[in-house]
């Protein structure tokens, strides 16, 4: 009878009634939307590397030594010698080491010097490997291997020419004009730095910064010379035996500016970490990525809080507004009210009335919100994993997303009991009158 009635009541005001749950579908899709969208963000960001035990640099704040060698933000305190990165790399508990050179751009894109040990060995997320969306890893000293979003947005394809430039700035007039580089491969959408980063190899970074007679020349680049320098066991393994140097080749580079290490157990992490700290030969340091994005969300809190704050100051906006239309609808249904206590409905149930009216427009809202936000996922999931390098699942039911839904349908009730008591003293009067 109460659900039938509260029904009717709806659909006789239908003009009203759907202004109100537009609002507060908009309001629940913010809402949802911004703690959705957080929640994934915080989780991709959290996953930006992955299976990676230690990063080592120059000596430096954890921060800082993280968001150059991973973020590509900034510039390092200073470069680390190849010795030092020989050592570590040789040592028994290192099952892995890729060594990271930067300090060159493309249109404000950063270049990375690496080996191919950072195909083989770099995840994002949940353990994922690099993927090759078209071609292949470099072979050759003036190949380059592009991330995702700089072939989209430049329109690079296989086998196209770039050139890089000294320094990081967006437009530089120091160009390594003589030494071009061939487009070899395109990786696949991660999500992460990487997919705004040129790869190169650390034979190239000493190739364009080469001088005297050993200087490749791009008049006539050598785009057959092998990848050649004095690597240690671990990088050894992953060249083919036909393509590794017969002697120490002259691109052996003298220093990088950090490098990643992966462990043969998990248990001498704390371990290696602490010999390259106290490293004597040269000042280290080495970090656990995990623990430094934590440190790096932190400092993006206030950011994330305001976001959310904002989301709830619109749903709290909605939920007056419904709150408005019942109220005013009082004064227009006073004589229904008049009527249902003549024929002996008590003042509760007037109530109890208004109060149905509201959680059928929040759940209507919050049904149509989550409908809304789902679609608009599905929608624009490959055009933010595009541009925005943003991974965003379509499953949008958590634990945070229900206790917010369930919230939600609460602070509206609570909200509706202003209408509710309004109605609930008008009925009082109406009985009075009787």
């Amino acid at each position: 009878m109460l659900i039938k009635l509260a029904l009717k009541s709806l659909h006789d005001r239908k003009g009203s009634v759907i202004l109100s749950i537009i609002a507060m579908t908009v309001s629940v899709f913010v809402l949802l939307g911004v703690e959705h969208v957080r929640h994934q963000t915080k989780q991709n960001f959290a996953n930006t590397v992955s299976g990676v035990d230690l990063i080592v640099g120059a000596r430096t704040s954890s921060l800082n030594l993280l968001l150059y060698s991973v973020f590509k933000i900034g510039s390092p305190s200073n470069n680390i010698s190849w010795q030092s990165f020989k050592k570590v790399a040789e040592n028994p508990q290192v099952k892995w080491a890729v060594p990271l050179s930067l300090g060159d751009s493309h249109k404000g894109y950063r270049v990375l010097g690496t080996t191919e040990s950072y195909f083989l060995h770099y995840s994002y997320g949940k353990k994922h490997k690099l993927l090759f969306q078209q071609g292949q890893a470099f072979n050759n000293v003036f190949d380059v291997v592009l991330g995702y979003q700089i072939a989209v947005k430049l329109g690079y394809q296989l086998g196209d020419e770039i050139l890089l430039a000294h320094g990081l700035g967006r437009t530089s007039f120091s160009m390594h004009a003589d030494k071009p580089f061939t487009v070899v491969g395109i990786l696949a959408p991660t999500g992460t730095p990487v997919d705004h980063t040129l790869h190169v190899s650390l034979q190239a970074i000493e190739a364009i910064h080469a001088s005297g007679k050993n200087t490749y020349h791009a008049s006539k680049p050598d785009k057959r010379s092998e990848l050649k320098t004095d690597l240690p066991p671990q990088l050894s393994a992953n060249y083919p035996s036909d393509s590794m140097p017969s002697s120490k080749s002259t691109l052996t580079p003298k220093s990088i500016t950090a490098f990643m290490l992966g462990l043969n157990s998990k248990m001498s992490t704390f371990k290696i970490q602490r010999e390259i700290n106290n490293n004597r030969q040269e000042p280290l340091s080495a970090i656990l990525p995990g623990v430094a994005l934590s440190e790096l969300w932190q400092i993006m809190g206030v950011l994330e809080s305001t976001l959310f704050l904002v989301a709830i100051l619109v749903f709290i906006s909605a939920s007056l507004g419904v709150s408005a239309m019942l109220l005013s609808a009082i004064k227009q249904r006073s004589r229904e009210m008049y009527l249902l206590r003549v024929i002996g409905a008590p003042a509760l149930f007037l109530f109890m009335l208004i109060e149905l009216e509201a959680l059928f427009i929040t759940i209507i809202s919050c049904a149509l919100g989550v409908a809304l936000l789902i679609a608009s996922l599905f929608f624009a999931q490959t055009y933010l994993a595009s541009y925005f390098s943003l991974q965003i699942s379509l499953n949008i039911f958590s634990l945070n997303s229900l206790t917010l839904i369930m919230a939600m349908i609460a602070a509206s009730a609570l909200v509706a009991t202003i209408p509710s008591v309004v109605s609930y003293l008008q009925s009082k009067r109406h009985y009075v009158v009787k």
